[in-house]
């Protein structure tokens, strides 16, 4: 960045000494400058922060200098090479410009111009030049004070033009601002200062899009300035929009259009064209000859896009006339026709951005006239009869309550009476090549039904501006042309005052009931409307499905019913029967009762039971044969549910109870394709529960029972899955389990390839020896035409019926994995029943009646296939089983006449998670078998009352008083069995029980720990295998640390418990082999933490243990090489003989460094070579081992290594020997020879002989080694091998030898 190296050049580098600065600025200290980095940064945040901190700086410091040095800094980062860099400079600079309005603009632009002049520049620097001036520009324009000065508006607007010129670079952003710029100058500065350097470009408005876009709003900003008379002499014409200009127009947007195709938005000019057409009274023309005639003959996605983005950005500024124009023309059906060719993923698709503006449009328009119009133009733009506009549409929530209601109200007209005319109807080039002649406008028609119901239906969903009424009239609507037709004109009835031009058909009245039910699922969710007191306090307490007076929505609707069967001149689409009308009444007459039941009894309960009674009253108009005996059952089961004399009375044991039936009319409910049948049997389910016997409850879990499932659940499949061809729209949740229909393919591919089985293989052989094809001395051409034809009748018609029974095999195999899926999901859906009773009924008995069939369940779906709907049911059975049971903080107080069923319970689920394969299904068998002791102990028992403590206000006595009560639980029955799984843990190879399970026992339920603590000391010793001591010693140890341990058993106990325990300890730690083995260390490891505890606990709490045994045992260990190389059991070790007043012993450190000459031999060289590596010269003769040669140029015979080869002297490299430097000697391990070489230099030569050392090893990588440096580099990198393999009796001989030779030194 230019600017950021200017500036590096002045500051101070490193912390050293600053630049001489005359001004002073740069010896303030760095905070300072790094203003000036930070708002170079990438980062906004970092950059904004900076930018507040500097002008904060510069109003409390008000220094001259400093602020003429921000403006250096900030013109030159506005040519900076990084794109974040440069508008953050431009923003700081403006920032700065408006903080201190003193400051000329004037010479901040002489600044610009002269620090990045586009004339001076160098070709390379041109670019970040001209970004220079050009955020100088947009510096001063965002100050605030460029309008006001009036020489620097022109020098910039005169600066623009010139950066025009850039476009390679800066591409139209000059031009852009300079629109920007000429938008909020006043009228009187641009006719004064700005037309006359303008007035060349406004002349040239049709030659640019940029040069017509500040034509247009020159036009709209000052009218008073381009005024007609003007326009005329600029360019010939007083308008912008007229025939003449029209081509040129044209050419202008499509230009425009593909320079703004990548920000995908409606470039400004063509907008403000719109707005000046509007002003000149030309809209009509512009959109029938520029829009439509014009740039929709360019076929290019750009244009096309431009022009639906005009058309939506042009709803807001049209009166009723033009919208109706704009709405019927060819934009539209042209957006049509893109709408529905993008209906592929790949597509990009402009429907949902449309949306947008029309949403936009709603919201701000105040007129319901044009709000209507508009909903009415899209909603008759039509595809074969189907509008494009989405019939789930939210927009419709803007309109205005006037405009809605003549909305429903022309929708329900269309209806009854389609007007195809009046639609602007298309067909896609694929619909018109396969359209047939004969039904098209029957098509049309059953298309524009279909798409209106569900209108009328999402109307009541997403508006806003809604009331009873209106959501009345459109279920009344709905309901009648769903089951009833007129048979004449009837006044009385609204729906009936307007017979249907074209009758609906079979299809029609089918599709209009299943949006109905659909509506009926939106009646039961919807809040309380109106404004009332009542309707509010029913909004706080979330009250759904009512209307302000209270009554169900549903319940309205079948009153109405009501009203249409006794009318003569309307007839049920299916008319009841005489059974069918009489159990209809009698339902009527039930929720009659319950009404005046409500207050007297639970208002909720009886809500629910009004809402099925309703329910499937409603669903006698579509499945009357099997809607009369459910709704029987019903009316039975809800007279003794609110009778007084059936809860005194018994129930028959013959008979099954009304409870019995309810359940078995609600799983019947399930399996109901219908939405809102399962929620309201759901909410009914609720308020049963607690009458639900144990008979019912034995009905839902059947359900779950494999054996169950091929008698009672298969009807309910088929029943489903005849319901499945027609699915409503809404009830969008069984879709699910058609999901995997197309999954058939692979497997019909793999079985054609299926072998040909034996039979089918004889009939073919027959066959072909029936027709003589066989006989070898025969050919085929003897065969006449007669037999050949009636053998090839024989062999097709044998292949087509292997064909139909391939066929067959595969359509069974597709019946049952549909079947399967179905019979999934319907268990699904009965599982919340039982989530429903255990979190609603965490106290009933019952539940314990839950318990096994869910963890069978569990383990059913563990063995079963592992597909996705398997898993999901899988983890939502398990997160049922988890939380809703065994984590529910509210369990069954009245255990006590169930104490043995309860125990004979934990026993068995005991004994299968110790029989289970697999550790994941015993965790849960065993996690049940804790929460039953947590319900046994939870539990008072009758006979044996709770010890109360002393002083009730102490909460600990109180803690300690829960502890030590066992309630209804046997502890010694339990203990036993809890025992039994505790030794096959212990003892068996492959246990499904884990430590983890028995920690939790024993940390949930302390009162187990007193009757298993001997098991598990006797099995530190008597376990089998060593990972099974391990484990021993590992539980043992965290029951110990419990501290209610101490509640249960007496002070003798703990300390006859602690004596045996560290008594078995060191039983297993004697049996230790010397080299530990890795299923021993781990043993090891878990002894030794016990030990340390049990050993803590003796010293700290003084008992009489003898511990003479256990440091005989572990003093031997000390000397295990296993235990010291590992970390972990040599600090465990070493803790415990702390106890016995052992410590660790100290490595003494054995100090490797060498006196005097040697000393550099023991210092570590990086990167050096091991002696195998290195090559070896023969012919240079080389000090070894810090040795000198003798005189002849070998090494002393005792000074020698082991496998050493010894070369003699080459001439000129034998000390004393150099010809060319005499005076130099031959380092040797860092030591100087002086004089000749004979004699070393005192002990100071060592420093010396470091730094040489040094230096030299600088310069070797650029001279390399040659002459004397080949002989100290070999020296130098002496391996420390080769002193490690001399002996101490030959160092000391050495040494003696260098005191004799250094004597004759220190005498000189």
């Amino acid at each position: 960045m230019a600017g950021m190296e200017l500036g590096e050049q002045t500051e101070p580098r490193g912390g050293g000494a600053a630049v001489t600065d005359p001004r002073g600025v740069l010896r303030q200290g760095r905070a300072f400058l790094d203003f000036f980095w930070d708002i170079a940064k990438p980062e906004q945040e970092v950059r904004l922060a900076a930018t507040e901190s500097l002008l904060r700086h510069l109003r409390e410091g008000k220094k001259d200098d400093e602020l003429k040095y921000t403006l250096k800094r900030l013109v030159e980062g506005l040519g900076a090479t990084r794109e974040a860099a440069r508008p953050a400079f431009s923003l700081a600079l403006a920032q700065v410009l408006q903080a201190f309005e003193e400051i000329p603009l004037c010479s901040i632009l002489e600044q610009i111009k002269e620090k990045h002049n586009l004339e001076k520049v160098k070709k390379k620097l041109v670019r970040n030049a001209a970004f220079g001036n050009f955020f100088g520009v947009m510096a001063l324009f965002q100050s605030g004070r460029l309008v006001k000065d009036r020489k620097a508006l022109l020098e910039s607007i005169q600066l623009l033009q010139q950066l025009t010129n850039h476009q390679t670079h800066l591409r139209d952003l000059p031009r852009k601002t300079l629109i920007d710029i000429t938008s909020e100058v006043p009228e009187a500065v641009f006719e004064e200062v700005l037309f006359d350097i303008l007035q060349g470009d406004l002349s040239s408005a049709f030659t640019s899009p940029e040069n017509l876009h500040l034509l247009l709003v020159g036009m709209q900003k000052f009218p008073g300035v381009l005024k007609p008379k003007k326009l005329k002499k600029l360019f010939g014409s007083s308008t912008v929009v007229n025939k003449e200009n029209v081509s040129r127009l044209v050419e202008l947007l499509k230009s425009a259009a593909k320079s703004e195709k990548e920000d995908k938005k409606l470039p400004s000019v063509v907008f403000d064209l719109l707005q000046v057409a509007l002003k000149e009274d030309a809209f009509e023309l512009f959109w029938n000859e520029v829009v439509e005639n014009g740039l929709l003959k360019e076929k290019s996605g750009p244009v096309s896009y431009m022009c639906y983005r005009l058309l939506g950005s042009a709803l807001p500024l049209l009166s009723l006339e033009q919208l109706q124009l704009v709405l019927k023309g060819k934009v539209m059906l042209h957006y049509g026709e893109h709408v529905v060719a993008t209906q592929s993923p790949q597509g990009f698709k402009f429907a949902a951005e449309m949306e947008g503006y029309i949403d936009t449009f709603l919201s701000g328009c105040d007129d319901p006239e044009r709000q209507l119009a508009v909903m009415m133009g899209f909603s008759t733009l039509t595809n074969q009869g189907r509008p494009v506009l989405l019939s789930a549409s939210r927009v419709v929530r803007h309109l205005q309550a006037v405009a809605l209601q003549k909305y429903i109200c022309w929708l329900k007209d269309m209806f009854l009476r389609p007007d195809l005319d009046c639609c602007l109807d298309f067909s896609s080039n694929r619909q018109k090549q396969n359209r047939q002649n004969a039904d098209v406008a029957q098509q049309k028609i059953a298309r524009l039904r279909r798409w209106i119901m569900h209108r009328l239906v999402s109307i009541i969903e997403s508006a806003t501006r809604k009331e009873e009424s209106l959501v009345m009239d459109i279920a009344r609507f709905c309901f009648f042309h769903a089951f009833f037709v007129a048979k004449k004109k009837n006044s009385q009835v609204a729906e009936a005052s307007v017979l249907p031009s074209e009758p609906l058909n079979e299809r029609d009245h089918t599709e209009t009931e299943n949006y109905f039910f659909g509506l009926l699922q939106t009646l039961n969710t919807l809040p309380v409307l109106g404004d009332t007191a009542k309707a509010a306090a029913l909004r706080e307490k979330h009250v759904h499905g009512v209307t302000a007076d209270g009554k169900l929505w549903i319940f309205l609707l079948v009153e109405y019913a009501n009203k249409l069967l006794s009318t003569e001149h309307v007839k049920a689409v299916k008319p009841f029967t005489k059974e069918q009308r009489d159990i209809w009444e009698r339902t009527l007459q039930s929720v009659k009762n319950l009404q005046k039941k409500e207050n007297k009894s639970d208002s909720a309960k009886v809500g629910a039971f009004q809402q099925l009674l309703l329910s499937i009253a409603i669903h006698l108009f579509k499945n009357q044969s099997e809607t009369v005996e459910v709704l029987g059952d019903l009316l039975n089961c809800t007279e003794k549910a609110f009778s007084k004399e059936a809860k005194k009375k018994k129930a028959d044991s013959s008979e099954p109870g009304w409870v019995e039936v309810m359940v078995e009319i609600l799983l019947s409910l399930l399996a109901q394709p219908s939405l809102l049948l399962r929620r309201i049997s759901k909410s009914v389910f609720v308020w049963i529960c607690p009458s639900l016997t144990k008979k019912g409850l034995q009905l839902i879990l059947d359900v779950f029972d494999p054996n169950q499932e091929q008698n009672e659940e298969s009807a309910v499949v088929v029943m489903e899955e005849s319901n499945k061809k027609t699915k409503s729209a809404q009830d969008t949740d069984e879709e699910g389990s058609e999901d995997s229909s197309d999954e058939d393919n692979t497997d019909s591919e793999d079985e054609e390839g299926e072998e040909v089985d034996d039979n089918f293989r004889s009939q073919l052989m027959k066959v072909l020896q029936g027709g003589n094809a066989l006989e070898e001395d025969k050919s085929d051409e003897e065969l006449d035409d007669e037999a050949m034809m009636a053998l090839d009748k024989n062999i097709s018609a044998l292949f087509a019926e292997q064909q139909k029974r391939i066929q067959a095999k595969k359509d069974e195999k597709d019946r049952t994995r549909k079947e399967k899926i179905l019979r999934r999901d319907f268990k699904a859906k009965v599982l919340d029943l039982i989530d429903v009773f255990l979190v609603k009924q965490a106290e009933n008995p019952l539940v314990f009646d839950i318990i096994e069939p869910l963890l069978q369940l569990i383990e059913q779906c563990m063995s079963s296939d592992s597909d996705k709907q398997e898993v999901d049911f899988l983890q939502k059975t398990a997160s049922i089983f988890k939380n809703s049971l065994c984590r529910n903080k509210q369990y069954c107080k009245r255990v006590a006449s169930l104490q043995e069923d309860v125990h004979a319970l934990v026993q068995r689920l005991v004994k299968k998670a110790c029989k289970h394969t697999d550790s994941a299904v015993a965790l849960y068998y065993f996690s049940a078998s804790l929460y039953l002791l947590k319900v046994l102990k939870g539990n008072t028992s009758s006979t044996a009352p709770p010890p109360e403590p002393e002083k009730q206000s102490d909460s600990r006595a109180k803690q300690a008083c829960q502890l030590l009560n066992p309630g209804c639980l046997n502890v010694k029955k339990v203990a036993a069995v809890y025992q039994q799984a505790l030794t096959q843990f212990l003892s068996k190879r492959n246990s499904p029980l884990t430590c983890s399970m028995f920690h939790d026992l024993f940390k949930r339920f302390p009162i187990m720990c007193k009757p298993l603590v001997d098991t598990l000391v006797e099995f530190i010793t008597a376990a089998a295998r060593q990972h099974q001591q391990a484990m021993a010693c590992l539980l043992l140890h965290r029951v110990l640390l419990l501290h209610e341990l101490k509640l249960f058993i007496t002070e003798e106990e703990w300390e006859e418990l602690i004596s045996r325990s560290i008594s078995q300890v060191t039983q297993c730690l004697k049996t230790l082999g010397k080299p530990i083995m890795k299923a021993e260390k781990e043993k090891v490891a878990k002894s030794l933490e016990l030990l340390n505890f049990l050993l803590k606990t003796v010293k700290g709490q003084k008992l009489s243990v003898e511990l003479a045994e256990v440091e005989k045992v572990l003093l031997p260990l000390q000397q295990l090489e296993d235990i010291g190389s590992s970390p972990r059991l040599d600090s465990l070790y070493w803790n415990v003989m702390r106890w016995l007043d052992h410590m660790k012993p100290k490595k003494e450190k054995t100090s490797t460094k060498p006196r005097q000459g040697a000393e550099p031999l023991k210092r570590k060289k990086k990167g050096f070579l091991p002696e195998t590596k290195k090559r070896k010269n023969r012919k240079k003769g080389v000090q070894e081992n810090g040795v000198e040669a003798g005189e002849d140029g070998e090494p002393a015979p005792e000074e020698q290594p082991l496998q050493t080869q010894t070369p003699k002297n080459k001439k000129g490299l034998v000390p004393g020997g150099s010809k060319k430097h005499p005076s130099k000697g031959v380092r040797e391990n860092g030591v100087a020879k002086a004089g000749g070489g004979d004699l070393p230099t005192a002990d100071g030569g060592d420093a010396v002989a470091d730094k040489k050392k040094k230096r030299k090893r600088k310069n070797r990588k650029r001279k390399g080694a040659a002459g004397d440096e080949a002989e100290q580099v070999s020296a130098a990198k002496k391996t420390k091998g080769s002193v490690v393999q001399e002996t101490q009796k030959k160092q000391d001989k050495a040494k003696k030898k260098r005191k004799v030779k250094q004597a004759p030194v220190v005498q000189e």
